[in-house]
């Protein structure tokens, strides 16, 4: 009797540790998405307009969408795009925040960056409010992925496990977490691809100078590309 009783004691204390133990992934909790309380975008997550210029500004007066590495005459081309889109965070612990926390959210430039319509809307390739495992940029892989953990953890997010597994697998391979701005035009002159990055003068552009300008990995469309070396030709140079 006196051994039963103490295993089930043993087993009583034990039991809401094991209930309160939670997985994370870089400091984030790991769960599944839960929708607290009701969404409404426009009323709880409120931006102006006017934000648009403050990014521009954030980038040293460019008006350039970094998913695309694309360049915009004006900012009227472009959307004001939340890295972690709004429905996105609600569903990640800011359906349980404040007012004034959500509108802190809403309105930081940490979390802030232009897209094209198409590129930031819902539609055939849009980002719309899709997380890191249901869509990823085609350019400045790194940096993004770097961005959500740093908004996630600024506003203690969490991530559902296939998020975490698809940031892991680009974080895992960046030697640089920095925004790259792309060549305007990937039909440079040769001198003007080689004054950007051949540090050297030697009339290639190594993996150490590109990552020097924050530019690796450098893909096949990449105006530097046709200046390196890609040894298993897959495409992709300093991996």
């Amino acid at each position: 009797m006196f051994k039963r009783l103490s295993i089930v004691c043993l087993m009583s204390t034990q039991l809401p540790f094991i209930a309160m133990a939670q997985d994370t992934w870089r400091g984030l909790v790991v769960t599944e998405e839960n929708r607290c309380s009701p969404y409404d975008k426009k009323k709880q997550y409120p931006y102006s307009q006017s934000v648009e210029d403050d990014i521009v500004e954030d980038m040293d007066g460019l008006v350039y969408g970094p998913y695309t590495g694309r360049y915009f005459e004006s900012d009227t081309s472009t959307d004001i795009e939340h890295i972690v889109a709004a429905s996105e965070g609600h569903d990640s612990g800011l359906c349980d925040a404040s007012e004034e926390t959500r509108k802190e959210f809403a309105t930081d430039l940490l979390n802030l960056t232009l897209a094209a319509p198409e590129i930031n809307r819902c539609g055939p390739g849009g980002k719309c409010g899709y997380d890191a495992a249901e869509w990823l940029p085609i350019k400045n892989k790194c940096w993004f992925a770097n961005r959500i953990v740093e908004i996630k953890t600024k506003y203690s997010l969490s991530v559902d496990q296939a998020e975490a597994n698809a940031l892991e697998a680009v974080l895992s391979n960046c030697q640089s977490f920095a925004m790259i701005f792309y060549p305007e035009n990937n039909d440079l002159p040769r001198q003007g691809v080689l004054a950007l990055y051949d540090d050297n003068e030697n009339g290639q552009i190594s993996c150490t100078e590109a990552r020097s300008h924050n530019i690796a990995p450098v893909t096949r469309d990449h105006a530097a590309y046709q200046y390196m070396r890609d040894a298993d030709g897959d495409g992709v140079v300093c991996e």
